[in-house]
């Protein structure tokens, strides 16, 4: 990318709001408290390589619509464990309507879908919403199996 792209995330530490670039290396900190910050960004079909493919942080993909109810329930499900989780992974998230080439390319047959990459690589694979304690063992489970 060419330009630099970035959210605001809140510290969950010290309350401050950061600007986090959606594509980076090493983990995001609070630029006040230097706490880790949870990572939380949108990609599409043109920028999802550079943003969740080369991170080199484990990254869980969650695959959504807008129409999608299960989608809008575990949405805030993921951002609690992107926070509990933060400095270890980078939550980005898709809209399969969107982007029909990432969906396609992903084999989306139900939203939401989740996946982990680690690096880059699908290490993990669930469809449907969970709540925050489930996704949270979910997650640690596939990146600790990785790691181990």
């Amino acid at each position: 990318m060419s330009t630099m792209q970035a959210t605001t995330v809140s510290c969950p530490n010290y309350g401050r709001t950061n600007r986090v670039p959606v594509t980076a290396e090493g983990r995001p900190k609070c630029g006040h408290c230097k706490h880790p910050l949870p990572w939380m960004v949108d990609a599409g079909d043109d920028d999802f390589t550079e943003v969740a493919e080369r991170a080199d942080v484990p990254v869980v993909v969650d695959l959504w619509a807008t129409w999608c109810g299960p989608c809008r329930r575990v949405s805030p499900a993921l951002e609690k464990v992107a926070t509990d989780l933060a400095g270890r992974i980078k939550l980005v998230k898709v809209d399969v309507d969107k982007n029909p080439r990432l969906s396609q390319r992903s084999k989306v047959q139900a939203v939401p879908t989740l996946l982990v990459l680690d690096p880059g690589e699908t290490v993990a694979r669930q469809a449907g919403a969970a709540p925050a304690p489930a996704l949270r063992q979910w997650v640690e489970q596939s990146i600790t199996a990785r790691e181990g």
